[in-house]
């Protein structure tokens, strides 16, 4: 399935649910709140946080689905704003492509040729 399709998707299920009427700020909002989750889990893998010494411990088994509820709600907001993400990603990856050419990147980070 292509970005456009699953964007086309997402949009469908928040019309069925009424979604769609929810104010960007508020999809915003939640969007942070579920990067904060994401978040949390790197902390913790990074050895910043640790279970015992103050914190809660992490379940890495929900990881993937702390990404999907992100995604879910970036989905719904350039739904929001009739952005078509397909097209927007191209775009910018071959914008980006150009901006930072590989060779020299490879270079920068000692990758070698």
């Amino acid at each position: 399935m292509d970005l456009r399709e699953i964007q086309r998707r997402f949009r469908e299920f928040e019309r069925e649910r009424g979604w769609h009427l929810f104010p960007a700020s508020q999809v915003f909002v939640h969007l942070v709140e579920e990067l904060g989750e994401i978040g949390n889990y790197i902390l913790h893998e990074e050895g910043y946080k640790k279970a015992g010494l103050g914190h809660e411990g992490v379940n890495r088994g929900d990881l993937g689905r702390e990404f999907a509820q992100a995604f879910a709600l970036f989905i719904q907001l350039a739904n929001h704003f009739d952005v078509d993400l397909e097209s927007a990603v191209l775009e910018e990856l071959s914008r980006m492509e150009k901006r930072f050419p590989v060779e020299k990147w490879r270079r920068a980070m000692g990758l070698g040729d």
